[in-house]
C-alpha cells in the first residue's frame, strides 16, 4: 500500500514499523509463522485425542479377553492378577477365602531365599492355615497335615507342597466350577463378550 499524501495514515504506520528495532520485527514475524501453522493443523488435537482412544480400546480388548480365558482353564484364572482378585472376591462370598490366601501365601514362600526367613515364614504359615484350630484353617486331611508339620523341623521351600496341591485340587474341584456359574462371573462374561461384538461391527 503506498500514500503519497501528507499526513496519510498508512504513511505514519510505515514510519513507525520503520523505527523499531530489527528484531522486533523479526519476532513479530516469527510469531506470525508459528499461529499460521498452529491454526493450519487443527488435525494434532485429532491425532492425540485418537491414540488415546486406541490405547483404552486394545486394554479394553486385553481385558475382555483375559475374562473368557478364566473359563478355560483353573490354571488360566490363577496366571491372572484379576482372575486372582475376583475369584477371592467369589470365596468371600462362601467363606472360603483362606485356601486361596493359602495358596498365594505358599506361592510367595517358595521365592523366599533367605534360610532365616524361610523358617519363620514357614512357622508363621503353619500357625495360621496348616495347624488344627488355625485361625484360617485350610480343609486338609489329618495325614497331610502331619506331613507339614513334620516338613517344618527343616524348613525348604519345598514344605508346603503336599498341602498346597490339596488345597489347589480342592478349590480346582469345588469352588472353581461354581464361581463360572456364579452370578459375578456370567455379568463379566456378557460384558466381555458384548464388547468383543461392538469391536467387530465397528471394524
Amino acid at each position: 500500500m503506498s500514500c503519497w499524501m501528507p499526513g496519510c495514515p498508512a504513511l505514519s504506520m510505515c514510519r513507525g514499523l520503520a523505527a523499531l528495532p530489527i528484531t522486533c520485527l523479526e519476532r513479530a514475524k516469527d510469531l506470525k509463522t508459528r499461529l499460521g501453522i498452529l491454526l493450519h493443523k487443527p488435525e494434532l488435537g485429532h491425532r492425540i485425542g485418537t491414540s488415546s482412544k486406541l490405547q483404552l480400546g486394545s486394554r479394553q480388548r486385553d481385558s475382555s479377553r483375559e475374562v473368557l480365558e478364566w473359563r478355560e482353564s483353573f490354571d488360566q484364572l490363577l496366571k491372572s492378577k484379576n482372575g486372582v482378585t475376583a475369584f477371592h472376591t467369589f470365596l468371600k462370598t462362601e467363606f472360603s477365602e483362606e485356601n486361596l490366601d493359602f495358596w498365594l501365601a505358599c506361592e510367595d514362600f517358595k521365592k523366599t531365599r533367605s534360610k532365616t526367613k524361610l523358617a519363620s515364614k514357614a512357622n508363621r504359615i503353619f500357625e495360621e492355615f496348616v495347624q488344627s484350630e488355625a485361625p484360617r484353617e485350610v480343609n486338609i486331611d489329618h495325614e497331610t497335615r502331619e506331613i507339614t508339620r513334620k516338613n517344618l523341623s527343616g524348613a525348604t521351600s519345598a514344605c508346603f507342597n503336599e498341602a498346597q496341591a490339596k488345597t489347589r485340587t480342592l478349590m480346582e474341584k469345588d469352588s472353581y466350577p461354581r464361581f463360572l456359574k456364579s452370578a459375578s462371573y456370567q455379568d463379566m462374561t456378557k460384558q466381555a463378550t458384548s464388547r468383543g461384538i461392538s469391536k467387530r461391527s465397528h471394524t
